[in-house]
């Protein structure tokens, strides 16, 4: 599974993460760097498991904590029907 910002979701880097505007709504949604990484790795076709996996490289983060803060991640954005997998 990949994952796709929706139409009217702009992202913008920051000094502390990502923030996703949501042009069509009026709102944003910030990330963290380690969250900003993990939407990275996913938009450049990385799925929930090789995103977790790449946290758990590049972060040290435990391996199955890394899986589930990826599923809450993206799981968060298609809530907010920021992201479509």
């Amino acid at each position: 599974m990949t994952l796709t910002l929706a139409r009217d979701v702009v992202p913008t880097e920051t000094e502390h993460g990502t923030v996703l505007l949501d042009e069509r709504r009026g709102r944003y949604f910030k990330l963290n760097h380690t969250g900003a990484f993990v939407l990275r790795a996913l938009l450049d076709g990385a799925d929930r498991e090789q995103a977790a996996d790449l946290l758990h490289q590049e972060y040290g983060i435990d391996a199955e904590r890394a899986r589930t803060d990826v599923s809450a991640l993206v799981d968060a954005l298609c809530a907010a029907k920021l992201a479509r997998p």
